[in-house]
């Protein structure tokens, strides 16, 4: 029988570390996973979820995800965040949501560190944003609206274009429940909230994307990175015969390794 790419949202993982808050609401929060082993120090990575910036999804379903980056030596957060369907989330609180929390997560994971006598294995610095779907779109907004804050973004079948995602009517409505409205209604929401308005994004980007993609289109990603690049964005894709949506989340499917590398090549790249 053949596996549910889906079966990932549900799998059981290890409970995190530590969660921290960056803020007063109970969504306000972070997951935390400490680095296995003893190697050096890393900048934190920051999980961004998916799930079309809706409310029924939320941060466990990348706990498989986050464990095996923990695995790896890497330390890692998951953010949570208010969506649409919550009281204060969408336009605005969805978005000033990520960008508080990515500002201050290095902060607090450094001090939960230490605070279990694991000093050092967690840099101060700014961030790289792991954003999955919608969540890419969040790290790639964030990346573009305060980049001082972000180190690198590895984008997984992110939704790039919210003027092409509202056309095409992902997921049934999705960014028009996450802004307000359309284009042509909500113009200035878009302009301050699409990536495909904020090029060049100056932080180094990798996009990943299944060619096989069913929520989001491979299609959307080759238009913006080549149209990102084109306006000098420091970007690149890189497209993933045969994959779908989930995979990329997946560390038992096909494509882990891949993202994997990908990652160790953005930190390498620091």
């Amino acid at each position: 029988m053949p596996v549910d790419p889906r079966a990932v949202l549900t799998r059981p993982a290890p409970e995190p570390d530590r969660t921290v808050a960056y803020g007063d609401h109970p969504d306000q929060v972070a997951d935390l996973r400490f680095p296995a082993g003893t190697g050096p120090a890393r900048p934190l990575v920051v999980v961004v979820h998916g799930g079309f910036w809706r409310a029924e999804y939320d941060r466990r379903h990348t706990g498989p995800l986050a464990a095996a980056l923990a695995a790896c030596g890497y330390p890692v957060a998951q953010l949570e965040y208010r969506r649409t369907g919550q009281p204060g989330g969408g336009w605005p609180g969805t978005l000033t949501d990520v960008l508080t929390g990515v500002a201050e997560l290095p902060a607090l994971a450094a001090e939960a560190l230490a605070a279990e006598a694991l000093p050092g294995r967690v840099t101060r610095a700014a961030p790289t944003l792991l954003g999955h779907s919608a969540g890419g779109h969040l790290a790639m907004y964030v990346a573009a609206s305060a980049p001082a804050t972000v180190a690198g973004v590895l984008a997984l079948a992110p939704v790039a274009d919210l003027g092409e995602a509202y056309r095409r009517d992902l997921d049934a409505g999705a960014v028009a429940a996450l802004l307000g409205g359309g284009p042509a209604e909500v113009p200035d929401r878009y302009a301050a909230a699409d990536p495909r308005m904020l090029v060049p994004i100056r932080t180094r980007t990798v996009v990943i994307h299944g060619s096989e993609d069913q929520q989001v289109p491979a299609e959307m990603s080759r238009d913006f990175v080549t149209a990102a690049r084109g306006a000098g964005s420091d970007i690149s894709l890189v497209e993933l015969p045969g994959c779908e949506h989930f995979g990329l989340i997946d560390p038992e499917s096909s494509a882990w390794p891949q993202v994997l590398n990908a990652l160790q090549a953005l930190h390498d790249d620091l």
